[in-house]
Parts: C-alpha cells; structure tokens; sequence
C-alpha cells in the first residue's frame, strides 16, 4: 500500500439539521441540557446548510469555555526551549499552572524542566516588582549559565505596570545572554493570543547565528514540540530521506539552533494555530517558504513526506524514490496491524475536542482508518476556513463546534451515543463522567502519538479504550450529569 495523494472528501448535501438538535435525543439527559442561544453560530452539523458563523473571538460570557489564556499559550509553546531560562514573573500560581505541562522530552539540557517564578507578594504588587525580577535573574543566570532567558509577564504585571522590557535590556547587556520579554499578561486574550506573543518572542533569536554549513536540502520543524519524543520519530524519517533538519520549534530546542533557522529552505508547520505567525515572518524577512503539514494518520504522515521530497526534487533527483521506500517499509509494517483493530473498532463512533483544527482533521482521517466514524469535532482557535473544511471532511450529522463548553460537549456526546472522547485533560472528566472511553490526545500525554509507530499507538489506545469491559458497568443512558 502506498499514499501519495490526499483525496478531497465529498462534500455531502442532506436536509439541514438544527444546530440545537442534531438528531432524535437517545438520552433523556441529552433533551435536559440547553444551549446557550447566543452559541447558535458556534455549532453546525456536516451535511446541512448550517456553517459556523462565529468564530476566532473571545468566548462567550456564561459559557464555560475549554480555552487557557494567553499566558499558558505563550509557556506552553516556549517551554520546551531546553537550554534557555524560564522565569514566570507573577505569583506563583501561574507559575505552577503551566509547569511542566508539555510532555516535552529533551536529549541533553534539563533546565527547562525547572519552574522558576518571582513569586510576587502583596507588598510587590503595591510597590512594584522590577527589583525583585532583576535579582532574580542575576542569580539564576548565574548558577545556570543558561543560552538564553525567557521573561514570562502575567496578568498582575500588566496591572501594576513593571517594566519588563527595560529590565530584560539592561541584565542582557550585563549577562552577555539574551533576555527576551514574552508579553504574555494573560487578559489580554486567550491561549492563541499567547501563541503570537511566543512566536514574536523567539523570532527575536532567529538571525543572530551563523548558516555556514547547512545543506541546500533543509527545513525547521515547526509546531512540534517532541511530546513522548515525537520530533525524534519525524526527524528520523526525515534524515534517512536525506533531508537535514535545521531546527525544530520548539520541541527538544536548542538556542542556537534558533539563532540558523534562517538558513533552512522550507519550513514545515505542524501546529498551524500556534506557528504560522512565525512561519509568515521567516516568509516575509528571509524568504523561506512553508507548507502546512501533519504528522497525524497515515495518510497525513506520508503526505508531509512526498511534499518535502517534491519541494527537493530539483536539488536532489533520488529524494522522491527514497520517499517512497520509506514509507512502503513502514506501510508494510503498520497496515497488519491496524487491521486487527480495525475488525473490532468497525462502527465505533468517536468525538474530537483539540486545540488546533489540523489535529481534528487528522484525527478524522485516523479514526476512519480504523473503521470509525467522528460523531462531534470540535477546536478551540480554530477560524472559518478550518470549520468549513471539517464540514467537507466529516459524515453527514456530524456536529461541528468552536470553543465548546462542557455542557455542550456532555449533550452531544449524549445524544450522538460517543464510544470514544478524544481530548485533553480538560475533556477527560466529561468522558468519564458519562461513562465513555477516553483517549488524551494533549501535550501532557507520555506516549508518542504521530508518525507510523504513533499511528499504531493510537489504535492500540483506541482500541483498549473502546473495548474495555468496564464500561457495560457504566450505562451512559441512564447517566446523571452533576
């Protein structure tokens, strides 16, 4: 077997259906929960004329949203910096809500491991923390010596108004590192605000370093960042393609590594909610084009592959073939597999709920694959071009949702009678409230879920989540929801 073409799916056309009835209640809970009215142009279902109209906006008040804010979006997604300094200027809550939440593996540094924080007081809040930041710094660079410190500014910073900025310029200069402030004070958005905030904070390192010696055949990893070792898995296909990998963003990152990403010829955007801003400005100052790819499914793996090897084939005529051996062994050992548990999961109907639109799509094209179809998706910073190519995507019924809340997401797993809730930690109580398999599918999980091997992982978790013989204890139409 072998894939080199994403096929389109069909775009179906049935008799709409209501966004606030999706289909006939098969649980008399499901008919007991309301929608908010104003959330109306937040739901659509495949299949009908119904589309998502409001979208890519703060969320609605009185809806509990599954969103973060924007501090957590910036940390989350410069954590995984290994050598660089990581300070959270704020109390030391924010700095143990976001510690250690990536499952992020590095090969050498552990520094980013560590949850440093000013610990802002009372009396800091009062007169202001600008000293307390500086010592602090002074003192961790010293006995880290790290490559580069990052400056994490929170909500009561932007309140009490310390200059950050001024401060991180004056330790840079006296440290001889840099000291990058990350304008990440958590109203001022949600977490995709944070995304941005992180993507102008890195970009300050990119162009300080050298590009002498990288190969005409390059690219940066962006959006991947190494959960369960992840980017070690992608890298490895891509060395024995013969591609060079200049830099990865941010997964087992490395400062200079940072510093030469602007050496690299095409960029790969695995995170397109949390990259691309980054992506566009290497486009725009150092004209290096990118694709948006995933490294989700099989079908998705192995189209990043054969666009790389497409992008190269100019500079390197043998690219392509290589391509294709690569992913026909690893075809040939994962197709077996997957048809076990295909057999057992045939008919199984699942729900998405992710953070980026272009997981929920591969998780689409994995979980058919497997023979099951995807009953509710839904995203939380996804925009409208994202909801319309999930309607094209998705079997007709489907309900299609942006920023959900529980109680939306405990109806429609209800009414749509879910076998399997794919989401994060948030969305894991829901499940296991209602009594449905769950599968973690966020950046806390431990075990690699992208590229071939991660394919196989997925539908062993699937399948061990969906077969197991706890739930006939658990009647989810007889469930009570608190």
């Amino acid at each position: 077997m072998e894939i080199n073409e994403i096929e389109p799916a069909a775009i179906h056309t049935e008799e709409p259906l209501s966004p606030l009835r999706t289909s006939a209640p098969s649980s008399p809970v499901a008919a007991t929960i309301d929608i908010l009215p104003a959330r109306r142009g937040s739901i659509a279902v495949a299949g009908s004329a119904s589309a998502i109209t409001s979208c890519d906006q703060a969320s609605l008040a009185g809806s509990v949203t599954q969103r973060a804010c924007a501090f957590c979006g910036s940390r989350v997604v410069l954590y995984p910096i290994a050598d660089a300094l990581h300070i959270v200027h704020g109390p030391i809550g924010c700095a143990a809500y976001t510690w250690d939440i990536r499952g992020a593996q590095s090969s050498g540094s552990q520094l980013y491991r560590n949850s440093f924080s000013t610990d802002l007081q009372e009396m800091d809040v009062i007169y202001g923390a600008e000293k307390k930041l500086a010592h602090a710094l002074r003192t961790l660079i010293a006995r880290h010596q790290p490559k580069a410190a990052f400056v994490y500014s929170t909500c009561i910073v932007g309140i009490i108004g310390d200059d950050v900025d001024a401060i991180c310029r004056t330790l840079s200069r006296e440290t001889g590192i840099p000291i990058i402030p990350v304008a990440s004070e958590g109203f001022k958005g949600t977490k995709k605000t944070g995304y941005r905030a992180a993507c102008d904070a890195v970009y300050k390192l990119v162009g300080t370093g050298t590009v002498a010696g990288i190969p005409p055949v390059s690219i940066n990893l962006l959006g991947d960042f190494n959960i369960a070792g992840e980017t070690w898995i992608i890298r490895d296909y891509f060395e024995r393609m013969g591609v060079h990998v200049v830099a990865t963003l941010t997964g087992d990152g490395r400062v200079d590594a940072i510093r030469q990403c602007h050496g690299a010829k095409l960029n790969l955007v695995q995170c397109s909610g949390s990259m691309t801003a980054l992506a566009k400005m290497l486009e725009k100052d150092h004209g290096i084009p990118f694709k948006r790819v995933s490294f989700f499914g099989i079908e998705d793996m192995s189209a990043a592959l054969y666009d790389v090897a497409r992008f190269f084939a100019a500079q390197d005529p043998g690219l392509l073939d290589r391509t294709r051996e690569i992913v026909r062994q690893e075809l040939e050992k994962l197709i077996p597999e997957l048809h076990r548990y295909r057999e057992k999961l045939t008919g199984k109907k699942a729900a998405i709920y992710v953070g980026g639109a272009f997981k929920a799509f591969s998780l689409v094209r994995a979980l058919r694959s497997l023979g099951m179809t995807t009953a509710l998706v839904g995203t939380q910073t996804g925009d409208k071009d994202d909801y319309e190519q999930l309607r094209q995507l998705c079997d007709p019924g489907t309900v299609i949702v942006d920023d959900s809340n529980p109680l939306e997401l405990a109806k429609f797993c209800l009414e749509k009678d879910i076998d399997l809730f794919i989401g994060g930690v948030k969305e894991r109580p829901i499940a296991y409230k209602l009594g449905i398999g769950f599968c973690d599918h966020n950046h806390e999980r431990k075990e690699a879920l992208a590229g071939y091997i991660g394919m196989l992982n997925f539908a062993r978790e699937v399948y061990s989540s969906v077969m197991s013989p706890i739930w006939q204890y658990t009647p989810r139409r007889a469930v009570q929801v608190a």
